[in-house]
């Protein structure tokens, strides 16, 4: 093999590492994006009577 060749290869095999490091945080920021999409519509980690009118949901007095 003659040195263009190696080193042509090896730019390519460098250029590839870095596609791929790429590629995968891509693929985490969009699967940290899908996860906050879900758990703002389950609504989980809010207080589930923050839509609610003052005095709903508060104490309920059952002792009757």
């Amino acid at each position: 093999m003659d040195m263009m060749a190696i080193v042509s290869s090896l730019l390519a095999a460098q250029a590839g590492s870095t596609r791929m490091q790429v590629a995968a945080s891509i693929m985490k920021s969009n699967a940290d994006a899908e996860k906050s999409a879900v758990m703002t519509l389950l609504g989980a980690g809010q207080n589930s009577s923050a839509n609610l009118g003052p005095g709903i949901g508060g104490n309920l007095d059952v002792s009757a």
